[in-house]
């Protein structure tokens, strides 16, 4: 199978999520996508991020009625901080039938380049790429193992949703509503 793997802190999850993982999956012909809950990402500092479970648990909730979105907590057991590479290279120890690619926005292409072993991850799995307001060319886009897809350009922030409820505004339409109404119950963010 054909699968592409969609880190982040997700912090929570949202519509601009789910809408970017549609549009990768058809546009790149993935079997599936697998969201990768990362406890922490190791070129941010960010100490606001909710608990790693309850952040699965949105995901699990978000994805729920797609059978082709599946959500991954491979990266709660791995040393800290986990390294996209050495996740990588564990889910292809652990399932060698795939065909495992990353998904990355393109803003993220310009610091690529500072991931750590980013050419094994390019030239052993390749990369999925899709457009992100503040994009910057790259040269990456060339490579033979990245590909480039046309997706709603989206700038829906999780900061900005955090900001919301902490202001006791509405989420409503940002997030699907069985997170909103898990964020709402256990008053996550306040």
């Amino acid at each position: 199978m054909d699968i592409g793997l969609y880190f982040g802190s997700f912090n929570p999850i949202h519509n601009g999520h789910l809408i970017i993982a549609q549009a990768v999956q058809d546009l790149a012909s993935l079997d599936e996508i697998w969201f990768v809950v990362s406890p922490k990402n190791p070129l941010k500092r960010n100490n606001k991020l909710l608990h790693e479970f309850d952040r699965y648990d949105m995901v699990n909730m978000a994805i729920d009625d797609n059978n082709r979105f599946k959500v991954s907590d491979i990266e709660f057991n791995m040393p800290r901080p986990s390294y996209t590479i050495d996740t990588l290279i564990y889910l292809q120890e652990k399932h060698p039938a795939h065909n495992l690619k990353l998904i990355i926005g393109g803003d993220n292409l310009a610091i690529f380049p500072k991931w750590k072993n980013s050419e094994r991850i390019i030239s052993d799995f390749g990369l999925i790429v899709y457009p992100r307001p503040g994009s910057q060319p790259s040269d990456l886009l060339r490579h033979p193992n990245v590909t480039s897809i046309e997706a709603p350009l989206l700038d829906i922030s999780a900061t900005y949703i955090r900001k919301c409820i902490k202001a006791d505004k509405s989420i409503r339409y940002l997030v699907p509503d069985s997170v909103a109404e898990l964020i709402h119950r256990k008053k996550f963010y306040l």
